[in-house]
């Protein structure tokens, strides 16, 4: 019984997402207690309280295309605009050209792309930003930012991943 619930909200999240999630099926299959915990990651991975929309999925965007050329960025476009983030923003955000985002979230953008390529250049935006947003929005946005990168690298390691292959991305 444990398993049909599984699988059909494995189905549903797939529906929502628009893109497979054959890595969840094959973690709940060969390593149940593996699928359990890694649901805790999931569900921290979309946490948040005080960090508006836009930034939020900004920092996502710009962060998982480090990680994946495709059905994750997809995901992550996804979500955002089921969250109500504009099409342009969003755009913006993926081909990486800042000065198309309002000023707004330049910050946002520079700061997950110092993070994620780890070139050291975060510490000036984390100071705006934290200023602007607050403490405990910085804590969502670090979590943000590491967690989406975690999807790519775990399908990559079970088989999964699409990468290097064409993938055109639907914003």
């Amino acid at each position: 019984m444990l398993g049909f619930l599984v699988r059909w909200k494995i189905r549903s999240a797939e529906k929502k997402l628009g893109e497979p999630l054959d890595y969840l099926r094959q973690m709940f299959d060969h390593s149940p207690g593996a699928f359990w915990k890694f649901a805790k990651v999931t569900q921290a991975s979309a946490y948040r309280n005080k960090l508006p929309a836009a930034p939020f999925h900004v920092a996502r965007v710009v962060a998982v295309r480090h990680q994946d050329c495709g059905p994750c960025v997809q995901t992550v476009i996804n979500l955002a605009k089921a969250d109500g983030v504009e099409p342009a923003i969003l755009k913006a955000a993926y081909l990486g050209n800042v000065d198309a985002l309002p000023e707004s979230l330049r910050d946002v953008y520079r700061f997950a792309e110092a993070i994620a390529v780890n070139d050291g250049n975060e510490t000036e935006y984390r100071d705006r930003l934290r200023s602007v947003f607050g403490e405990e929005a910085m804590v969502e946005l670090a979590l943000a930012i590491t967690l989406c990168q975690t999807f790519p690298i775990l399908k990559r390691g079970l088989g999964h991943a699409k990468s290097c292959s064409l993938v055109k991305i639907d914003i």
